[in-house]
């Protein structure tokens, strides 16, 4: 389908009815992992129950192997020698005496192997709990991204009345947003670090070509030209979207300047802020329903530079966004990169 051919609100609800029914197909997935990792849980603590009972049996039977060479070593070996009056016993208690060192060998061997089968057992069970809770996570995510995409499209609907005309109004007024900002932050980008550059600013930044997170979050919904962006008919999508509860600490990815701090009065107006950093890198955090920084301010990594919204409907959080996250770009040498190329993976 050309992105011509697609613009139109029936086709954006056809879109969006697409992703619905693939995120419930994942959603059905994932539920059935973590009841496959709950019945692997379920047969590990059985297992382990019984590797338990194995150790505590042959505890006791080592016990009373140990009771029954102290008594029989600490006998003389005159008395034992004057207790017999066969060399047939004399020599039948002797091999008695070997059998139970063979056994006390052979048990401690079962034990010692019982307890590494133990320990194996509950580094797996460990490893599964954490698999679980990992997908746990993910399920509840794509909760939310299906609650959100739902939402975004019940909000459409209202939005535009179902009508074909308002909706190509408001994609008219989307566009020319979209363009604005992109000229924007490629011209400030441009003409702040000229400036930057000719002052020797960036002489004494200390910093490395790694970028930090920008929020605790390192859920990403939307990635780098993703294919299912619900917008990509109209744009393609030149950052990743990181889920953050609206209102949550957005920090600086590096240490940089401040080239554009874009504040908003109205939800149709769209917040953000970019940061120029040496090496030719910048970073730009969209949807901020609150931005506690200046423009030419100096920021290291990990100040806090405002605030995440996109919930519909607040302040600064844009036309059309589906639900609370974080735009976050990083551009090199002005162009659009793929922000994951860049971001720490120390996770």
């Amino acid at each position: 389908m050309k992105r011509s051919e697609a613009v139109s609100l029936s086709n954006q609800l056809a879109i969006l009815d697409n992703y619905l029914t693939q995120t419930e197909l994942d959603i059905e997935l994932t539920q059935d992992k973590l009841d496959t990792l709950e019945l692997e849980v379920e047969a590990l603590n059985l297992s382990i129950e019984q590797k338990e009972q194995i150790i505590e049996r042959q505890k006791k039977i080592l016990s009373e192997i140990i009771r029954t060479l102290y008594y029989e070593n600490n006998k003389k070996y005159i008395e034992v020698m004057a207790a017999y009056d066969q060399f047939s016993d004399f020599y039948n208690r002797v091999q008695y005496v070997k059998s139970v060192e063979r056994d006390l060998g052979k048990s401690a061997k079962t034990m010692r192997l019982a307890k590494e089968d133990l320990e194996n057992k509950k580094t797996q069970k460990e490893e599964i709990k954490k698999s679980y809770e990992e997908l746990k996570e993910k399920l509840n995510n794509q909760k939310k991204d299906f609650e959100e995409q739902a939402g975004y499209k019940q909000n459409l609907l209202v939005q535009t009345q179902s009508s074909e005309m308002v909706y190509k109004t408001m994609l008219s007024s989307l566009k020319s947003q979209y363009q604005q900002v992109e000229n924007e932050i490629t011209s400030i980008e441009q003409e702040v670090r000229r400036r930057l550059e000719e002052q020797d600013k960036f002489s004494n930044v200390v910093d490395t070509g790694e970028l930090s997170w920008p929020t605790q979050s390192r859920y990403v919904t939307a990635y780098f030209y993703d294919k299912n962006y619900p917008y990509r008919n109209i744009f393609e999508h030149n950052a990743i979207d990181i889920r953050a509860a609206h209102g949550t600490p957005v920090k600086a990815a590096a240490s940089g300047y401040i080239a554009r701090a874009r504040t908003c009065t109205t939800a149709s107006c769209y917040a953000y802020v970019m940061i120029v950093h040496s090496d030719g890198l910048s970073t730009v955090y969209g949807h901020l329903s609150q931005i506690s920084v200046t423009e030419d301010q100096f920021v290291t990594r990990g100040d806090i530079i405002g605030y995440s919204g996109a919930t519909p409907g607040t302040i600064g959080a844009g036309p059309f966004t589906t639900g609370p996250h974080l735009h976050f770009e990083v551009r090199k040498n002005g162009i659009p990169v793929n922000p994951l190329n860049y971001l720490v993976k120390d996770y």
